[in-house]
């Protein structure tokens, strides 16, 4: 029989329970406050919303630096001075120098010039990262001048994916599917948690599918019943089609720090009509990866050494987050190109 001591006691731990429940249910929720912002109409679910104290660490992250003091364009051309200038030598030799330093501080700050040039040589292609870096260069270059319709007249630089580091932090290779079997039995290409898709279950490696395939990105069905085996015109999609479109927007989502809504309408995520315009600039991206995996990333594979190269013996390749690393516009929107506007002409190689 229990004593009146005993009944309290017993509620007493009761209570420490329930709190120490409570405690461990919210340690993994975000406190309080938090900031909204109406993106679209209401009733369509465009809300933004962020916590401020993880913004101001994010923002912090994508501090842009010090453009150099602009070089005077007139004097000798690079290509005069400068000997194997295969890119941009119709620049004056000050403006050359001034990019070879600015790019030296965007990539290679600890490493300097002999990061890309051997033994004082400037001239020699000794280093597989010149070659690298030179068509690299090209690339930028092309971006500014070809896909205004994703980046717009903010463009990009070296440092936008670089970040002071010789090796962009976000890459990606092909992996090696899921071994199958055993107690998870056929995963499907599932229950391989990634990074790359938020760690849920959905399929671990959405990129080569979207960013060097061309397969279709659509996730509801127009009929009832499939009609063709025309996969860029299909009209119903499988179950495993969709995971993988998921797995994608998965991918969006944690590369630009934005929810579903800040392309899609919610009340018909497939609409274009009801879509925010951030969902078209978000289709050229998508356009824009193919092109530079395929045209520029991909075909430098006999360049890398074996070490690396990804798992599969593939080159490294551009996603996303390469570029945006969490935030919806690279380096929060800040243009470098306005100081560099010698990287906003179309590519020409000698």
């Amino acid at each position: 029989m229990k004593t009146p001591f005993m009944h309290r006691l017993g509620m007493h731990w009761a209570r420490l329970g329930l709190l120490g429940s409570l405690v461990v249910a919210l340690a993994g929720c975000e406190r309080p406050p938090m900031e909204s912002q109406q993106l679209g109409y209401r009733g369509t679910g465009t809300v933004e919303i962020n916590n401020p104290r993880l913004q101001q660490v994010i923002l912090a992250a994508n501090q842009v630096p010090e453009a150099l003091p602009p070089a005077p364009s007139d004097g000798p051309k690079a290509s005069a001075v400068y000997q194997n200038v295969q890119v941009l030598g119709d620049l004056s030799a000050a403006e050359f120098t001034r990019l070879m330093a600015a790019m030296t501080q965007w990539v290679s700050p600890e490493q300097g010039c002999s990061y890309c040039h051997a033994g004082g040589n400037f001239a020699a292609d000794d280093l597989y990262t010149k070659l690298v870096a030179r068509r690299m260069l090209q690339m930028t270059m092309h971006i500014n001048s070809t896909w205004k319709s994703h980046v717009a007249e903010t463009g990009v630089t070296c440092y936008t994916c670089h970040r002071g580091q010789p090796v962009p932090k976000y890459l990606w290779y092909e992996q090696p599917a899921p071994k199958q079997g055993g107690a998870m039995g056929w995963r499907n290409a599932q229950n391989t948690p990634a990074a790359a898709v938020g760690l849920t279950s959905l399929p671990y490696d959405p990129f080569k599918t979207y960013f060097l395939d061309k397969e279709p990105i659509r996730v509801q069905s127009v009929k009832a019943l499939p009609s063709g085996d025309d996969r860029a015109l299909r009209p119903v999609e499988s179950l495993q089609h969709t995971e993988s479109n998921y797995a994608l927007m998965m991918h969006f989502s944690g590369s630009l720090g934005v929810n579903c809504t800040y392309c899609h309408n919610s009340q018909n995520f497939s609409s274009w009509s009801g879509s925010r315009p951030q969902r078209v600039t978000a289709w050229h991206g998508i356009q824009m990866l193919r092109d530079l995996n395929l045209s520029y990333f991909d075909p430098l594979k006999p360049t890398y050494p074996a070490d690396d190269l990804g798992p599969l013996g593939d080159a490294p390749k551009a996603n996303c987050a390469t570029c945006h690393q969490g935030v919806y516009k690279p380096l929060a929107g800040a243009s470098m190109l306005k100081a560099h506007p010698e990287l906003a002409v179309a590519p020409v190689a000698k």
